[in-house]
């Protein structure tokens, strides 16, 4: 009897905390796995929470020719021929509401904006931290933010933690913006209804890939609808608790190959 076939045409994954390692590089067995899953017929789609100027070079250093969404669902970006497919913007006026409302609630914020487009640049003010190694422009006046379309505004409360800004967020203005964690220290504003689900459908259609023939591979809230849209999540060890609740089956860290050791498992029994 034959081996059954690899039961996936298509491996969704995270980058931050799910494919990267800590030092931003991908290890060897996990691009062995990921090699080994083409070659049995399954694409490879990474879905970011980073729009394309941040997640260019990491495709770029995996040889990576496919097509990546990035920018919470916002981009679909053809990583070949270095070009954008499909972009969503944020309503600017609808986000400076959004912005003075929470501020009217919960006290003054820490803003950075991320632009759109291949070349977008990501402009951060006064008191917001930015993730180290990512290039970004400090302004100190934010009213230039506003002057050039928008993917997603981030924010940062002096005082609340990630969670806690979050629910505060979707509790005051979640009517009109979505809030997502896509990271420690990393809470978005993305327009209504935009998520790494609406990105990962779109490119997977291109494909002519089904989310009953997708694992996806994450490791923060903003994964859970990518989870809802698949067949299969899969967390990594190092995953916030709200996406573990949700996932179907929770693998080693990301430091640990948790992608390979899945895989591996799948390839094995193909």
């Amino acid at each position: 009897m034959s081996p059954a076939p690899f039961p996936y045409k298509l491996v969704a994954t995270d980058l931050d905390g799910t494919l990267l390692r800590g030092d931003d590089t991908v290890s060897e067995r996990t691009r062995e796995a990921l090699v080994a899953a083409t070659a049995a017929g399954a694409a490879h789609i990474i879905v970011t929470g980073r729009a394309v100027p941040w997640t260019r070079h990491v495709l770029d250093d995996l040889g990576y020719q496919g097509i990546a969404v990035c920018g919470q669902g916002a981009q679909v970006y053809d990583a070949g021929a270095h070009r954008l497919l499909t972009s969503v913007t944020l309503d600017r006026q609808l986000a400076g509401l959004a912005l003075s409302k929470l501020e009217a609630e919960i006290g003054p914020l820490a803003l950075a904006a991320s632009r759109d487009g291949v070349d977008g640049d990501v402009l951060f003010g006064p008191g917001y931290q930015v993730q180290e190694g990512l290039p970004a422009i400090y302004l100190d006046d934010t009213t230039a933010v506003w002057t050039a379309p928008l993917n997603k505004l981030y924010i940062q409360h002096p005082e609340l933690d990630d969670d806690t800004l979050v629910k505060a967020a979707r509790t005051t203005v979640g009517s009109l913006v979505d809030i997502v964690m896509a990271g420690p220290g990393i809470v978005e504003i993305l327009p209504l209804g935009l998520t790494k689900a609406t990105g990962l459908s779109l490119a997977a259609r291109r494909l002519g890939v089904k989310a009953a023939e997708t694992i996806a591979f994450g490791d923060m809230p903003n994964d859970i609808p990518m989870f809802g849209w698949a067949a299969h999540g899969v967390a990594m060890a190092n995953a916030h608790a709200e996406l573990k609740a949700v996932a179907d089956e929770v693998t080693t860290s990301n430091e640990e190959d948790g992608i390979a050791v899945v895989l591996e498992r799948l390839l094995g029994a193909a």
